[in-house]
Parts: structure tokens; sequence; C-alpha cells
């Protein structure tokens, strides 16, 4: 299952915005200008259209920079420590991620497929 129209959709619900207008390398945050409130739905949201546990710190990658921190006070290579933590993103997208840092928030629309992906299935009940 290709969960993009899913989660496509439910920006686009969300967001008020042109399901057509939503593209994998659209950034959440600084295209679509999601706020902390959009995203709580969002995860909602999925959680419930797609049938998967949603964790909003990895979901969202809330921790890119505390986890990069730490790296750094630890003397790890920051793409080492953003594979720990972000399992589910392509090692490609990782080095994006480090690149596109100092530009604001990274999220992008793909990395949401990505994480649907791989989740697991929500507990029954939810």
């Amino acid at each position: 299952m290709n969960p993009f129209p899913t989660i496509c959709s439910i920006l686009a619900e969300i967001l008020d915005l042109d399901p057509a207008d939503i593209t994998p390398e659209t950034y959440v945050i600084r295209t679509l200008k999601a706020e902390s409130i959009d995203l709580l739905e969002i995860g909602v949201a999925m959680q419930h259209k797609l049938g998967i546990a949603v964790d909003d710190d990895l979901l969202f990658l809330k921790n890119v920079r505390i986890v990069l921190n730490r790296a750094a006070r630890d003397n790890i290579e920051a793409l080492s420590a953003l594979k720990a933590e972000y399992p589910y993103l392509s090692e490609p997208r990782l080095h994006e991620i480090l690149d596109g840092l100092s530009a604001g928030p990274v999220l992008q629309v793909r990395d949401l497929v990505a994480y649907a992906e791989a989740a697991t299935p929500a507990p029954a009940g939810n």
C-alpha cells in the first residue's frame, strides 16, 4: 500500500490546500506552513486513516537538532546518529536533511510517507 495519497489527502484537508499542490518533496512546515496544532491533527489522522502507531517526535523529526547536538557532544558522526534515531529514512535523505538544516525545518511529505511505510499497526481499539 502506498500511503502517499492518504497522507496528501490528510494534509490538504487539515491545511486547506489543493492536494495537487502537494508533492513528496514539499516541505510540511516551510512550504505548507503547518503549525504545531496542525502536526498534532496530522498525526492523529495518520493513526486513524492508516491504522499505524504514531510517535510524534519520530514522525515529525522533532529532535533532529537535539540528536545532532548530542552526537557532537559525544563525538559521534552526525549521519550515524540520525540513522539510529530515524531508521526509516534512507541515507540519501539523511544527507539532504543535514545539508538543509540551515534553511529551516527539514520535514518533507516523503518523510511522513517513509514513516507510514515502516510503522507498526496501531493497537486494536485506537
